[in-house]
């Protein structure tokens, strides 16, 4: 496994260490941050970083002053990994949460995805550094880049969301709202929920896909039971199957459809519409292999 290095040019000061630094929102934030002539650490498997294996995390903490922490859904590590930034000399800390972290019903107490949001939203409110929370919504690239790919590319997306609705933010929005919050002194201690500017339906989605790609994509919608089952025949654990039921279970319930103000907070502008992304997205490229094997927003 190749060592930690260090990825950009350099600013004359100690490099942001950029977790996740080769998913769908650490890629873009490595990307814009390598453009600002700011030194980047990316924290990935490929660079030697792993979060199971806590001997790798120093090695990737030394001399970082800001990190950006994305963490690992189903474990409950990112409060260990902050103190030790913290001890490390880390002046600041901007972490990838999620929707819902703070609203009642929006999952189960015990899914071990929104454990992992909770447990480490708390643990950065109690640094004395400054910090920076994000709260996402649904990507709008989970259908690009994530989990639903391969049904988009297949033309069916079957889940159990009802007709509920998203206001899906654009990836490009959380990474530039992420880079600001690394690099700017006005963020610190904000929490910024970040949306797309309209709700739509999985069905409504799946039509401005369709009118970019020149192709059908059809959404089909099941009970929470057919999905968990749907999802065990694929080689999913009945325990992630049931957990991302849950997940997809506030979208049917109407939790995900309320616009958030973080991006024009954040930067001062409105945010990406769906449109806009199905627009960019050069859909004739959706991956269909499943990338790993537990599904996150």
């Amino acid at each position: 496994m190749a060592r930690l290095t260090d990825h950009g040019l350099t600013d004359g000061m100690n490099p942001i260490l950029v977790l996740g630094g080769t998913g769908k929102v650490g890629s873009r934030v490595v990307a814009r941050l390598t453009q600002q002539a700011t030194d980047v650490r990316i924290g990935a498997r490929r660079t030697g970083f792993d979060w199971l294996d806590q001997s790798t995390w120093d090695p990737a903490l030394a001399g970082v002053r800001a990190v950006f922490v994305v963490p690992l859904d189903g474990a409950t590590l990112t409060g260990e990994f902050v103190t030790k930034a913290v001890e490390a000399g880390v002046e600041r800390v901007v972490l990838l949460s999620g929707r819902g972290v703070d609203v009642p019903g929006y999952g189960r107490d015990d899914n071990t995805t929104g454990l992992t949001h909770v447990l480490g939203e708390k643990a950065v409110r109690e640094l004395d550094i400054a910090w920076t929370i994000l709260r996402p919504g649904w990507f709008a690239q989970n259908f690009s880049e994530g989990f639903f790919a391969p049904a988009v590319q297949a033309g069916e997306l079957r889940l159990p969301a009802g007709d509920g609705a998203v206001t899906f933010v654009d990836a490009e929005d959380i990474a530039d709202v992420a880079v600001a919050a690394l690099t700017e002194e006005k963020h610190a201690g904000e929490t910024y929920e970040l949306s797309g500017p309209r709700a739509l339906t999985m069905a409504e989605a799946m039509d401005a896909i369709s009118v970019a790609s020149g192709r059908e994509v059809r959404y089909v919608p099941l009970t929470p039971e057919q999905f968990i089952a749907e999802c065990v025949q694929d080689g999913w654990s009945q325990q992630d199957a049931a957990d991302f039921a849950d997940v997809v279970g506030a979208v049917r319930r109407g939790l995900d459809a309320h616009v958030s103000d973080g991006v024009q907070r954040a930067l001062g502008r409105e945010a990406r519409d769906f449109a806009t992304f199905a627009s960019n997205t050069v859909w004739s490229a959706v991956p269909s292999p499943w990338r790993d094997g537990r599904p996150s927003t």
